[in-house]
């Protein structure tokens, strides 16, 4: 299931994202690296279309759904 609100496990690097909570609520981008910890948290860097990257959470993160390959 891609696309929508995916669960944080299923969210690779390419995805476009969007973060609904946390310190970087309302920022979003593209997943460039994905990583869980010894603790079990998922955490992620978001790199913004300027080129700023921050790291976050993964469950304050949405993916977006990308419109043109959807459309085949």
């Amino acid at each position: 299931m891609r696309g929508g609100s995916n669960p944080s496990s299923a969210m690779v690097n390419g995805d476009r994202c969007i973060v609904r909570t946390g310190k970087h609520a309302g920022k979003s981008g593209i997943v460039r690296d994905r990583h869980t910890s010894a603790t079990g948290q998922v955490t992620i860097t978001v790199e913004q279309a300027d080129g700023t990257k921050f790291k976050t959470l993964a469950r304050n993160v949405s993916t977006q759904i990308d419109v043109a390959s959807r459309n085949g």
